[in-house]
């Protein structure tokens, strides 16, 4: 899937992924989508539930050698 922007946020513990997602989803437009890498297992609920709380659409998400992936619309 092609991303706009992509967010690195490996190696960081909640809630930092969800500060650094809002951040970026703040520098990018309506429909563009942001790509976020998390090594944080709590992210997969607290993103999809942030995505889901303001307004933006949760398009994909994947886990690949520990690394998760999520792939965010911006509403």
């Amino acid at each position: 899937m092609n991303s706009d922007k992509v967010l690195d946020a490996k190696g960081l513990a909640c809630p930092m992924p969800i500060v650094k997602t809002k951040k970026a989803m703040n520098e990018i437009e309506s429909g563009q989508i942001l790509e976020v890498l998390t090594t944080d297992k709590g992210a997969k609920n607290d993103l999809t539930a942030w995505a889901a709380s303001t307004g933006h659409e949760m398009l994909d998400f994947k886990e690949e050698d520990g690394v998760l992936t999520f792939y965010i619309k911006k509403g």
